[in-house]
C-alpha cells in the first residue's frame, strides 16, 4: 500500500508500506476513505519533536472495514467507521468514567495517512455508521475523529454552559470547533482569538460573536473588557504554548475554567499566580470516543458541518504538500485523499 512516511524535520514521502494485517483477535484493518495532516504532526515536521527514525505518521481517519479479528463483536467488514485517535477498550474504570485517552490498555494510533490502517481494540475505538454515509458527510466525519472531539472536550473541560462567555485562544482546526462546541453547548458570548481574516469569517460561521485580534497580555485585556472586566466563564487553549497557555489562565474569570487540548510544549505555570487566580484548569488528550455516537449523530442530521475547516482537498501522494500548506498557514486543515 501507500503511505506517508516522516524521515526527519520538513521531510515528508509517501512511500510503499507493507499492507497492516490482523495482530491481536481484537483487531481490524480498514480502508481509508479519508485522512488528514493533524496540527500535532507539525511539531516533529518543524523539528519540535524528535524524529529519531523514519515512521509512518497521522491518526485521524474514517473508512471500511476489511478485516476483523476473531474477537471483534461491534463492527464487521462492510462498515463505514469513524474512529478515535487512541484506541481504548472502552471497558476498563477509566474509560467508563468518561477518559478513554487514559485507558488501561491504551494504544496511540499511528500510519493512518495511508490506504490501510491496522486498529487495535476494535470494539472499544470504532464506531460505526448507519449505512455509508454520503460523500458530502465524509469531511465533517473525519473531523470528528479527532479535532471535533478535541475541540468539544475543550468547551466541556471548560464547564461551558448555556448563557456562559467563552474565549477560545487559537485558530487552528481545534480552536475552531472548539467554538463550534461552544455555540452547541450553548454560550452567550463566545470570542475568537484570531488574526487571520479567512479563520475569522470560519469562526463567525461556527457562532462566534466576537473577534480578539490582540495577543498577550493585550489580548486578556481585550477579553476582560468584553466581558465586563472580569473575563470569561470559559476559556479554551488549543495551542499548547507558553504564551497561549497564559494568555488562558489570565483571560479567566476568578472561579472560572480553563480548557486545555493544546499539545503542551516547554508550558510552565507559576504556582503562586494560579493559586491567587482561583482558576479551575482540567484538559489533556482528549477522549474523542467518548463522544464520538452523539457527534456522528449530530453530523449526519446535518445539525453541524465541522468538515468546513478543511479549506485544502489533496491527493495522498501530495502529502508533503499537504504539510507544507499548513506549517505556511496557507490552510487551516488539507483533507488527503487515498
Amino acid at each position: 500500500m501507500r503511505g506517508t512516511v516522516i524521515h526527519a524535520p520538513g521531510d515528508i514521502r509517501v512511500e510503499d508500506l507493507p499492507e497492516p494485517q490482523i495482530e491481536q483477535p481484537t483487531d481490524a484493518v480498514i480502508r481509508l476513505a479519508a485522512t488528514c495532516v493533524c496540527g500535532s504532526d507539525l511539531w516533529p515536521y518543524r523539528g519540535l519533536n524528535p524524529v529519531k527514525e523514519p515512521h509512518p505518521i497521522g491518526h485521524e481517519y474514517v473508512g471500511t472495514v476489511e478485516q476483523v479479528g476473531a474477537e471483534v463483536r461491534t463492527v464487521r467488514p462492510g462498515q463505514f467507521v469513524v474512529g478515535s485517535f487512541f484506541a481504548s477498550d472502552n471497558t476498563c474504570q477509566i474509560c467508563r468514567a468518561g477518559y478513554q485517552t487514559g485507558c488501561v490498555q491504551r494504544d496511540y494510533i499511528v500510519g493512518a495517512q495511508a490506504e490501510l490502517l491496522r486498529v487495535p481494540l476494535a470494539d472499544g475505538t470504532l464506531v460505526a455508521t448507519p449505512g455509508r454515509p454520503d460523500p458530502e458527510r465524509v469531511p465533517s466525519l473525519l473531523a470528528a475523529s479527532d479535532v471535533l472531539g478535541t475541540g468539544w472536550f475543550a468547551a466541556v473541560a471548560a464547564q461551558v454552559r448555556p448563557g456562559a462567555s467563552v474565549a477560545v485562544v487559537g485558530d487552528g482546526a481545534v480552536g475552531l470547533l472548539g467554538v463550534l462546541a461552544a455555540r452547541e453547548l450553548g454560550a452567550e458570548r463566545i470570542i475568537a482569538m484570531s488574526r487571520h481574516a479567512d479563520r475569522q469569517r470560519l469562526a463567525r460561521e461556527f457562532g462566534a460573536t466576537d473577534i480578539v485580534t490582540e495577543r498577550g497580555e493585550e489580548g486578556v485585556a481585550r477579553v476582560k473588557e468584553l466581558t465586563g472586566g472580569l473575563g470569561a466563564h470559559s476559556v479554551i487553549e488549543a495551542v499548547g504554548t507558553q504564551q497561549s497557555m497564559l494568555q488562558a489562565v489570565r483571560a479567566t474569570r476568578r472561579g472560572g475554567h480553563v480548557g486545555f487540548v493544546g499539545v503542551s510544549h516547554d508550558v510552565s505555570l507559576d504556582g503562586s499566580e494560579l493559586f491567587a487566580s482561583l482558576v479551575h484548569l482540567h484538559g489533556g488528550p482528549a477522549p474523542v470516543r467518548s463522544y464520538l455516537p452523539d457527534l456522528v449523530e449530530r453530523i449526519l442530521r446535518g445539525a453541524i458541518e465541522p468538515g468546513k475547516v478543511f479549506d485544502l482537498t489533496l491527493p495522498l501522494e501530495r502529502a508533503a504538500e499537504a504539510y507544507d500548506a499548513m506549517d505556511s498557514r496557507r490552510a487551516i486543515k488539507v483533507l488527503l485523499q487515498p
